[in-house]
């Protein structure tokens, strides 16, 4: 291990760390510097497996640098840093180092040279992003919270029974591109892909972002589902699979936005779609392709973050989130407008802004792969997202009729938050070549070309054209849309108040001295929950080494009995 080599992870959960103990501006300093100097740590340095740790008999490698890792750590960084500026602002004390948490998982989950270290920063990211909803400090985000983590530890047991299965089988811990032909490696799969918000199980991301305050949203929309991009990007690309799952997700997450009227659920609905063309790209495989699902999850992180920003800068001014409640709002917000807009044409992939130059880049793939449905169904997803995200979301919002309501612009630091992503929205589809330069592989496209202009301006005008005469179906009311969280949210308890009776009527059926016995071991259960019980109990420093000593020795006789019979 190389000290020199500070590792960029560690640096924001250090920062983490330090936030509680801060006041004033001595807070706003490091909520600021703690992402910039990670930024800086990272780009000095070399590539290469940087940190080498020996763990039983396998060498990991926490800190491994190549392009890659290097595009993923940097949006990351820059997410932490625009989010961190947004939420300046925030009373609460805990969601800005819960998110700086999450954030520094998330590299440390891109920077990670072997499976243990990525399962270890991929529970760390469950932890960040679920405080980061406890922030909000609402019933809605409690009860949202809870659901999250029950998916997302189902999710990590998934992982981590893969992970196991896949060591035990190969001897190896290193992470780089598997097969799924196993049940290790499809376990694997499977949890990443609940992590990218691929149905049945994409509810979670809907049914909890929304629920986050209104800087809280902002965070969560970058971490969770890119790392999933990323890890699929490392591990699995060019599975075929993966093509028809994107494509599931894309018009999965089409459909559910145009139903939708709270302005946010429709901003999470369009994470899993533009998720879902990253998924596509993943599933081609050709360097293109996985150049395009790479680029796109940069600039989506940007808009997407920009989109949230404007929904959450109307929301901390209104107190509204329904689309039905808003509109008229660019008298009195003009910034948060323009900015709001900027977002909705780059999500829509608008010539001279980031999605043009990233998702373009997939539909060629497809096209270069003679994939001929692929491609067909990737342009009528793209005239699908600018109906909802392009023009629905800036319409409904800003524009449509007046609601009356006349909140002025947020303060500065949430302004210039939404400034810098306005503005690297449209950089870096003026100027592709910093981004490209960036890919992992080597890019010889040009997206400026007369016909992907052409095609693309003449998709979008037909679209929009489309939203504006059928703007009557298309204007919301107050509903609820059913999606997949029905499961747990109502059969679920059904089932357990289901169970619950059948476990009554059973005890009652039993003689009283059983039932009397199996009420005793549950009181004993419990009491070893409360204070002073075996579980809460305070142990003395000895009696730890005890055991560590007794679980070492145990450790130690089972492996060389392994080895002697061997």
């Amino acid at each position: 291990m190389n000290e020199l080599n500070f590792h960029p992870a560690l640096i924001l959960i250090a920062g983490a760390l330090l936030l509680p103990l801060l006041r004033g501006t001595a807070r706003s300093i490091a909520v600021l510097s703690a992402p910039t100097l990670a930024l800086i740590a990272l780009w000095l340095l070399p590539e290469g497996r940087l940190w080498q740790v020996q763990w039983l008999d396998y060498t990991l490698a926490p800190l491994a640098v190549d392009k890659l890792s290097r595009l993923f750590a940097t949006i990351f960084a820059l997410m932490a840093l625009a989010g961190g500026l947004f939420a300046l602002r925030q009373e609460s004390r805990l969601e800005i180092p819960a998110a700086f948490l999450y954030a520094g998982a998330a590299i440390g989950v891109v920077l990670a040279g072997d499976l243990v270290t990525v399962f270890l920063f991929w529970e760390f990211m469950a932890v960040g992003s679920t405080l980061v909803l406890w922030s909000a400090a609402t019933p809605g985000a409690w009860a949202a919270s809870r659901r999250y983590v029950a998916v997302h530890l189902a999710g990590g047991v998934i992982l981590f029974a893969g992970i196991t299965g896949h060591i035990l089988a190969t001897g190896e811990v290193g992470f780089d591109r598997m097969q799924a032909d196993s049940v290790a490696t499809w376990l694997i799969l499977i949890g990443f892909l609940i992590n990218a918000g691929a149905p049945p199980l994409a509810a979670w991301l809907p049914d909890a972002y929304p629920e986050a305050s209104w800087s809280g949203t902002v965070f969560l929309s970058a971490f969770t589902t890119k790392t999933a991009v990323y890890v699929l990007l490392r591990g699995f690309p060019g599975t075929e699979l993966l093509i028809w799952i994107g494509m599931f997700m894309i018009f999965y997450g089409i459909v559910y936005a145009l139903l939708e009227n709270d302005m946010r659920r429709i901003l999470a609905y369009s994470i899993v779609n533009q998720v879902g063309f990253m998924v596509v790209g993943i599933g081609i495989g050709t360097e293109m392709a996985l150049n395009g699902a790479a680029a796109h999850a940069f600039a989506h992180i940007i808009y997407k973050g920009l989109l949230l920003m404007s929904a959450g800068a109307v929301l901390a001014a209104t107190g509204k989130r329904k689309c039905s409640e808003l509109g008229g709002l660019f008298h009195s917000m003009p910034l948060t407008t323009i900015c709001g807009t900027i977002g909705a044409l780059a999500i829509s992939s608008f010539p001279l802004t980031s999605g043009f130059v990233s998702k373009s880049m997939v539909t060629q793939a497809a096209a270069d792969g003679h994939l001929q449905a692929v491609w067909l169904l990737l342009a009528a997803a793209s005239a699908g997202v600018f109906l909802h995200a392009g023009i629905k979301f800036p319409w409904f919002v800003f524009f449509q009729k007046d609601s009356g309501l006349r909140p002025a612009d947020p303060p500065a630091s949430m302004r210039w938050a939404m400034i810098l992503f306005a503005f690297l929205c449209i950089a870096l589809g003026v100027w592709p070549g910093p981004l490209y330069a960036l890919l992992p592989y080597a890019v010889d496209y040009v997206p400026y070309s007369a016909a992907h202009v052409i095609t693309q301006l003449q998709l979008l005008l037909f679209s929009g054209l489309a939203f504006f005469v059928m703007l009557d179906y298309l204007k919301r009311t107050p509903t609820i849309t059913l999606d997949a969280d029905w499961i747990w949210r109502v059969s679920g308890p059904a089932m357990a108040r289901v169970f619950g009776d059948a476990l009554r009527i059973t005890r009652a059926g039993l003689g009283n001295d059983l039932a009397a016995g199996m009420r005793a071991l549950a009181e004993a259960v419990v009491r070893q929950r409360r204070p002073g019980g075996l579980l809460l109990r305070s142990w003395p420093t000895g009696s730890m080494a005890l055991w560590v000593m007794v679980m070492l020795l145990a450790y130690l006789l089972l492996y060389y009995s392994g080895n002697s019979h061997a």
